[in-house]
């Protein structure tokens, strides 16, 4: 029986007949469908994971319905709208959960422990991050030095988890505190020290689920490229969404680090547009050198960033005539344009 075509509801995009004709697991095509699994061009389905954010947030909640008895799992709204039972052990007002990784083979921080306590209070909601969450050493565009290193979807998803936990318990009032026990171990294997954020790891996810880049995904990737006509390039979730409301007419393709075998693959026309910090990185790999910066993302702050961009893109363009750069924020303001 023919099934119906299956939208990936985290990105978008409709999945081509022949990708799920090549699958023979009906249980993994109802993973991809909702949104838990991504399939792959051979028919494969790889297992999507949760973020750090996601891991987090079932760990407060957890925290705060145990406070009216045990808890072994916990439903969170994710930043991209979908809702997933996630596990989480609660018991006395602690709650403990795992990070899952699904089928990404190089996330450092899978398995790590995330444990957030929780207490009555008189009222109001009280947040406070604690061992082995990163701080920002310094101030940059988005953060002030000393700041926890928890994004801001992140945060919402945390706090919309303790705020329906809250409610359920029947609470007008609660502090709730989050620590990851190995957080300051695990930190030096990511690139949280290079970028000042010291004490432990940051508390991320703009989806909340953590995509499993490997080589067969990558290559279905790239087989969406080669086919396209019009394709648009992108390293993120954030230029992903940016990329179909600028470009309705390109096929949008999310490439993560590998532009370069991306850019080798395209046949057609190409635009890469993405926030600045991979792609400026990868049109000029010394952008950094000089500036006294740490990350791409302080630099676009300082007065030399217009001339840096913009001397950046006229050496790619004479390189790569065909490829328009298109950098955008994180509001989809339009940063700088190539074309």
């Amino acid at each position: 029986m023919r099934r119906e075509a299956i939208v990936d509801p985290v990105t978008g995009f409709v999945y081509p007949e022949a990708w799920t004709a090549r699958c023979a697991s009906p249980d993994g095509l109802d993973l991809v469908a909702s949104g838990l699994g991504v399939l792959t061009a051979s028919g494969a389905v790889l297992r999507r994971g949760f973020t750090t954010g996601t891991t987090a947030a079932a760990a407060a909640t957890a925290a705060v319905l145990s406070l009216k008895g045990p808890v072994s799992a916990v439903a969170v709204t994710l930043p991209c709208g979908l809702v997933f039972t996630v596990p989480a052990e609660g018991r006395d007002g602690t709650g403990s959960a795992r990070k899952d990784a699904g089928d990404y083979p190089s996330d450092v921080t899978a398995g790590l422990l995330f444990v957030a306590t929780a207490e009555r209070a008189p009222a109001g909601l009280t947040f406070e991050a604690g061992e082995g969450i990163g701080r920002f050493a310094r101030d940059t565009p988005r953060y002030r030095a000393g700041e926890a290193a928890i994004s801001g979807t992140a945060m919402q998803s945390i706090l919309q988890g303790i705020r329906g936990a809250m409610a359920a318990v029947g609470l007008s009032g609660v502090r709730v505190r989050l620590s990851i026990p190995e957080g300051a171990a695990i930190a030096g294997k990511t690139l949280n020290p290079r970028i000042g954020i010291e004490g432990g790891i940051s508390v991320l996810g703009s989806t909340g689920l953590v995509e499993p880049w490997d080589d067969h995904l990558s290559e279905s990737a790239f087989e969406r490229i080669r086919g396209a006509e019009r394709v648009v390039l992108t390293t993120g979730r954030i230029g992903l969404r940016y990329s179909r409301l600028l470009f309705p007419d390109h096929e949008a393709v999310l490439v993560g680090v590998n532009l370069g075998r991306a850019l080798d693959e395209v046949g057609g026309e190409a635009v890469i547009c993405a926030l600045p910090g991979l792609v400026m990185k990868f049109i000029d790999p010394g952008v950094l050198e000089g500036t006294g910066c740490g990350t791409v993302e302080e630099l676009t702050a300082t007065p030399v960033w217009p001339g840096i961009m913009e001397r950046a893109f006229a050496r790619f363009r004479a390189d790569h005539p065909g490829v328009r750069v298109v950098i955008v924020d994180r509001d989809g303001g339009v940063m700088g344009d190539s074309g």
